[in-house]
């Protein structure tokens, strides 16, 4: 079994985000020598240089995670390229990685698209979505909840899957050494996205697409609040 954890790292806006819990997220994955690929944030990069560089000489995979971190299917082509191609920037300037063909499309919306995947397509890029989503940006859910769902979403696979966590909850951190041992107990060897044997064929079930341009409009016609509820990916 074959099994690419991959962590979003960007900037939270929920209360269970401690200062420095991604070099607490690289001190486990050393621990426990297990490959992992990090989607980075633009912004975050540039807020964070020790850290993203300190992932880029740990060896871990680095992708693109857009710039400002917006559902991108609402962005016109040039907005879109705009953005991506800014976060491309701050990723190389801070780590020296060129983070192409990998980019996660911020919480996964968009992942149908064939609009955006031509666009992608077009920077040199492919997107990555998931098999396995651990909801670790739920304050509510415990530790134990974390590890139980990536543990058995991940066995429920069969021979690869993709694990979507952040690298920002406390939660995930109190997880991650039981999520890769008990794994490793059954046989997964930890990949990064580039390594899976039939490579990241993902469907990422759980998109939140969020409010379509169309609702947006309509909202602003009508004074209308619209709401988008779900994960800060």
């Amino acid at each position: 079994m074959h099994v690419a954890l991959t962590f979003d790292a960007e900037h939270p806006d929920r209360p269970h985000s401690p200062p420095g819990n991604e070099e607490r997220l690289l001190d486990v994955l050393a621990g426990e020598q297990a490959r992992a690929t990090f989607f980075l944030q633009g912004r975050w990069a540039q807020a964070h240089p020790e850290t993203v560089r300190r992932m880029a000489e740990e060896k871990y995979l680095i992708g693109n995670h857009s710039h400002y971190h917006a559902r991108m299917r609402q962005l016109t082509a040039e907005g879109f390229r705009t953005d991506v191609l800014n976060a491309e920037r701050a990723i190389i300037e801070v780590s020296g990685a060129d983070p192409r063909p990998w980019f996660r499309l911020p919480f996964g919306s968009g992942h149908h698209s064939r609009r955006l995947a031509r666009l992608l397509t077009a920077l040199g890029y492919r997107h990555v979505g998931w098999d396995v989503d651990a909801f670790d940006w739920i304050e509510t859910r415990s530790a134990r909840e974390v590890e139980d769902s990536v543990v058995e979403g991940t066995r429920a696979c069969g021979s690869q899957a993709i694990v979507l966590m952040h690298a920002w909850p406390e939660t995930t951190i109190r997880a991650l050494p039981h999520v890769l041992r008990r794994l490793r107990d059954q046989g997964a060897v930890f990949c990064t996205v580039a390594d899976l044997p039939t490579g990241p064929t993902a469907t990422a079930a759980t998109p939140n697409e969020g409010p379509s341009v169309d609702q947006l409009m309509e909202g602003r016609r009508f004074d209308t609040p619209i709401r988008g509820d779900g994960p800060p990916d």
